[in-house]
């Protein structure tokens, strides 16, 4: 009952909305149904888009209308996608296996000790065309994903990426340019 309190009627509504139609959305078997259930609920999916095993969590916030999936996008099996806020995939981009993209932190109820310290926030996630998140890797909210950009397996994203770079590790920092893009930013 403290989290209805906390969150109100209408929110704890969306919520059960929400969960009902995830459980529809799971029970289709095959990516393209996955990504029909998905354009059905209120999220753009670009053709081609392929859809694994895919989670989300705090759809009650942005619903499915908060994600936008590019043409020719590939999500992996068992990724987490937080609709906190909204995710937006350019055309091309993939998501190996098991990424997490996170829009929101929230340390718990209001009256807990630590929000004095780590305030409730929520950003949204942006991929830009042709990016690539390698397997296991944590993309933190507010984070922007360059074009072609390139994140190695278990890297953690807390600072946006620029375009046609490689970066990995904890936290993910850069190993490699891909193209010189200073000359087109001048």
């Amino acid at each position: 009952m403290r989290a209805i309190r906390e969150i109100g009627w209408r929110r704890t509504l969306k919520f059960a909305l929400f969960t009902c139609a995830h459980a529809v959305y799971e029970a289709a078997l095959f990516p393209p149904l996955r990504a029909a259930m998905l354009t059905l609920f209120g999220a753009h999916v670009g053709r081609g888009a392929v859809v694994q095993r895919v989670r989300f969590c705090n759809m009650d916030r942005t619903g499915f209308r908060g994600l936008c999936i590019g043409d020719s996008c590939f999500l992996g099996d068992e990724c987490l996608i937080d609709l906190a806020d909204e995710v937006t995939m350019e055309a091309q981009t993939t998501l190996a296996e098991r990424v997490t993209i996170l829009t929101h932190t929230n340390v718990g109820y209001r009256d807990h000790p630590l929000r004095a310290f780590i305030p409730s926030m929520t950003a949204p996630v942006v991929l830009r065309r042709g990016a690539f998140v390698g397997a296991n890797v944590t993309v933190l909210p507010g984070v922007e994903i360059g074009e072609c950009a390139v994140v190695a397996a278990g890297a953690v994203v807390r600072e946006s990426v620029p375009p046609w770079t490689v970066v990995g590790g904890v936290p993910a920092h850069v190993l490699k340019r891909l193209r010189d893009t200073s000359a087109a930013s001048a």
